[in-house]
């Protein structure tokens, strides 16, 4: 089992989005995942097509097909998708997997469906084929989703446990890494004065040794020892 970090390009957050009082430009990263079971891939990348979106996020893309070739794989060799979930850029190369299995949240899904969510052709595209959940999934084993509502009501996470101990792959349930250090620190500590997301405990209780993101290259390290 090993995970492998795809650069699908970069975006522009608007300083009102950012908050910080000037823009913020943020990567857009994917996660390829070896298993005995194939080759799975979580996120897709930048999708196109949508003037607003172009002019508003200024998104420059690094291709799907070449990131994978650099880890000597080819669209065709993918087995299964997972979205943590459908905005724009995280489902971008979603239609050049058609055929293959994407494993969505329900009510993920049907918020895509409903419009004004992403980029409409991103999800009903030709070959597009979805594997409905609701809650909690294994994929194969040691691969299991779980939903992490609050980015979206539909957000997902992956939990690999490999036998160097288990990876989350959070997508945007945080935007940046020292955000989730923060919350599982209050967390962990009791302080039950401080707001946290519910399925902070359900993380824990994988017992996660690192946590990746989407938008954020830095990656959380816990404490957890590596099974022997």
């Amino acid at each position: 089992m090993r995970i492998h970090r795809l650069d699908l390009g970069h975006f522009v957050r608007s300083a009102a989005e950012a908050g910080t009082g000037h823009p913020r430009v943020e990567p857009v990263l994917a996660y390829l995942v070896r298993h005995s079971e194939g080759l799975l891939l979580f996120d897709t990348g930048l999708g196109a097509g949508d003037p607003e979106a172009e002019a508003r996020y200024r998104p420059r893309r690094k291709g799907l097909a070449e990131a994978l070739g650099a880890r000597g794989v080819a669209p065709d060799d993918i087995d299964a998708v997972v979205n943590c979930h459908l905005h724009f850029d995280h489902c971008g190369g979603n239609p050049l997997l058609a055929g293959r299995p994407v494993l969505v949240q329900r009510t993920e899904l049907a918020a895509a469906r409903a419009g004004g969510h992403t980029i409409d052709a991103l999800v009903d595209f030709p070959g597009a084929r979805y594997e409905e959940l609701d809650g909690e999934a294994d994929v194969w084993p040691g691969v299991r989703v779980v939903p992490t509502p609050g980015h979206t009501a539909g957000h997902q996470s992956l939990v690999v446990s490999g036998p160097d101990g288990v990876v989350v792959l959070a997508g945007q349930a945080y935007d940046f890494a020292s955000q989730y250090a923060s919350d599982e620190l209050a967390r962990a500590a009791g302080h039950r004065e401080i707001p946290v997301p519910r399925w902070l405990d359900r993380i824990a209780s994988f017992g996660p040794r690192r946590v990746l993101f989407a938008h954020d290259r830095s990656v959380w390290e816990g404490d957890a020892p590596a099974p022997r």
